[in-house]
């Protein structure tokens, strides 16, 4: 692949995220999630306020990175990041703002009335970089944006940890039937066949697509191959979980989006997000093939990648990726949808592929501390740290709160769609976390939330268009958490005093393990105009025993045979249950996350038609996890 040498330029590198030496982390990815988005009030879910300043990110690509045959780093790209990151473990991640040139997403071609970005009433021409593909190949990074213009350039770093980036292709041009454009495209070299690859699509009406890329060797150039051919379509009347709306009950029709290639043992694995990025269904689908172009065969297990239930909801729309120990990982994007329907982030979860060859991700936990791969794993259900959840639903004080609606419940009961929102925006206020007893407490998550942010100053300037260098050092968040045995005598644990990042999900690891009854989160700074917190997400060990197995389990079929009825008894001192689920009984490669106060019953309707499934529970509370249940079929 032909490159070229750059200048050296020097590289800027901003605070890790997270603290060196670190063992486990949490969903969402700790990085340091930008104020990109301009919600005008027609798009936003409170219609009746003005235009609203939100964080955030999505679509991301995870890049293991190789030069010269060994590995470099990984980089994440994703939408609206102002830039990327690099990390050497997946767990402590460090942005980088690029230098040179740096891809936008266009809307349509320049108009005479509006050369950049405006939601006032006016033409939106281009975005920062939406949905991107990336890849690593020959030593060398290749990235590109989504574009409706008609065409769209091509990057390219040889050395992508300095933020050194140039164009390599300066006008792919689109085809021009179906809508017209690449959104969510993909790209895959096949080593075997010396060939490259585009796939793309974003759409409820078009199937996605894909053709191959031309490249000549002498020079920086790429020409798409005209003879695309639609890949795979979504069959929502036969696959359950491509249904659209909160556990797909919705009659609208789906979206099928993010296509991306990926080959393992000799076959071709087509990934897929659907039905949509809203609601708590996003997931990722698989089809496979002999040849990178198709025929597609649908797999069996499909959603591979589906996480409905727990604190974070989606997991679709990402990418696969191998890590320097040989590990697989699906990663995605997880809904928050509070102050529009795009507001999201980042999640990563561990993915396989089992002795037929079907690919999986496992969402068991996976919203709970994971340990940090270190080497290749046999079970991914070991990198569950065993850290269980200590603070659902359990009592809080605060310092202060807006009104009733806005208080200190909410920083106990998983939903990141509600929130305590302080009187004041100020130093000193607080919330304090009473656990009910003393337990073991490892790890606290921390998950800010952004209340009715109308400032503009906080909004930030694009890479290599803006000082966003400037911009940084002055959004971030300061705060102290302590740990206390009765109320009056305080330990602090964590001082984020001296914190210059913008970390909307902070999640922090103690070096060991402290007994404690209550958690004390103390705010010193906050950028935004409102101090808003969804939640504080406690993890470690309580006391007491593990719960029972889980007895009377039930799983019927309905006469539409893509949902089906679980029902179980209820297991006293349950937190809440898994539903697993799969095509045979070792395989319940599916789970389903609800809370014990919401019942021991639930329809899961994401299964495919015709096709026969297992079920089986388990329970779990503050000291682990219960035996799994019998495993039934379901009937």
């Amino acid at each position: 692949m032909f490159r070229i040498l750059l200048l050296f330029i020097c590289a800027i590198s901003l605070v890790q995220t997270v603290a060196e030496g670190q063992t486990t982390w949490c969903n969402p990815v700790d990085v340091d999630y930008q104020y990109g988005e301009f919600i005008p009030h027609n798009r936003s879910n409170f219609k009746d306020h003005p235009p609203i300043i939100a964080r955030g990110s999505a679509d991301p690509v995870f890049i293991n990175h190789h030069i010269n045959g060994k590995h470099e780093g990984y980089y994440l790209f994703s939408t609206s990041a102002r830039g990327y990151w690099r990390s050497d473990d997946l767990v402590s991640w460090t942005r980088i703002i690029p230098k040179g040139d740096w891809p936008v997403s266009y809307f349509k071609e320049q108009s005479s009335t509006c050369s950049v970005e405006n939601w006032n009433g006016q033409e939106l021409y281009f975005k920062d970089m939406i949905a991107p593909a990336a890849i690593s190949h020959n030593d060398t990074l290749f990235l590109m944006a989504s574009s409706r213009k008609g065409k769209v350039p091509v990057f390219y770093s040889v050395n992508p940890a300095a933020g050194e980036w140039a164009v390599y292709e300066e006008s792919l041009t689109f085809p021009t039937s179906a809508d017209g454009n690449i959104w969510d495209p993909g790209l895959f070299y096949d080593d075997e066949q010396s060939q490259w690859y585009i796939y793309w699509g974003s759409s409820n009406l078009y199937p996605l697509y894909g053709t191959k890329l031309i490249s000549t060797k002498t020079s920086s150039h790429f020409d798409l191959d005209s003879r695309k051919k639609a890949m795979i379509y979504l069959y929502p009347e036969l696959h359950g979980w491509e249904r659209f709306g909160r556990d797909h009950r919705s009659n609208m029709h789906p979206y099928i989006e993010g296509p991306e290639v990926d080959k393992y043992n000799g076959k071709y694995y087509l990934t897929y997000a659907g039905p949509g990025t809203s609601e708590n269904m996003y997931g990722n689908g698989v089809y496979t093939a002999d040849s990178p172009l198709g025929p597609w065969e649908y797999a069996p297990n499909n959603p591979v990648a589906y996480k409905p239930g727990g604190f974070l909801n989606g997991a679709g729309h990402g990418n696969l990726f191998q890590d320097k120990h040989g590990n697989y990982w699906n990663t995605g994007t997880s809904w928050i949808g509070v102050n529009w329907v795009f507001e999201r982030r980042i999640s990563m979860l561990p993915a396989c592929f089992d002795q037929d060859g079907l690919m999986y991700a496992n969402s068991r936990f996976a919203d709970f501390p994971q340990l940090k791969a270190n080497e290749k794993w046999t079970d991914s259900n070991d990198l569950f740290a065993g850290w269980m959840l200590l603070s659902y639903k359990k009592d809080v004080k605060v310092s202060s709160q807006k009104d009733d609606a806005l208080g200190g419940q909410h920083l106990t009961d998983e939903n990141p769609r509600t929130y305590w929102v302080a009187k004041d925006n100020k130093a000193g206020e607080y919330a304090i976390i009473d656990l009910g007893d003393a337990c073991q407490v490892n790890a606290i998550q921390l998950n800010y939330s952004d209340y009715l942010q109308h400032d503009t100053s906080l909004y930030a300037p694009y890479p290599v268009r803006g000082d966003l260098e400037s911009h940084l050092k002055k959004v971030y968040n300061r705060y102290k958490v302590y740990t206390s045995l009765n109320g009056k005598k305080w330990s602090l644990i964590a001082d984020k005093s001296a914190e210059m990042v913008n970390r909307s999900n902070p999640y922090i690891e103690l070096p060991e393990s402290i007994e404690a009854r209550y958690i004390k989160f103390e705010n010193i700074h906050t950028p935004t105009q409102n101090l808003a917190l969804s939640d504080i997400r406690i993890f470690g060990k309580g006391r007491g025993q593990l719960p029972a197995q889980p007895q009377a389990v039930i799983a019927k079929r309905d006469t539409d045979d893509r949902n089906a009825f679980i029902s179980w008894q209820v297991v006293d001192g349950a937190v809440g249950y898994n539903i697993l689920w799969g095509i045979a009984p070792d395989k319940l490669y599916s789970c389903y996350q609800v809370w014990a106060d919401e019942g021991c019953e639930r329809e899961v309707r994401a299964l495919n038609s015709k096709q026969e499934y297992y079920f089986a529970i388990e329970a779990f509370n503050e000291v682990g996890v219960s035996e799994l249940s019998e495993i039934h079929k379901c009937k």
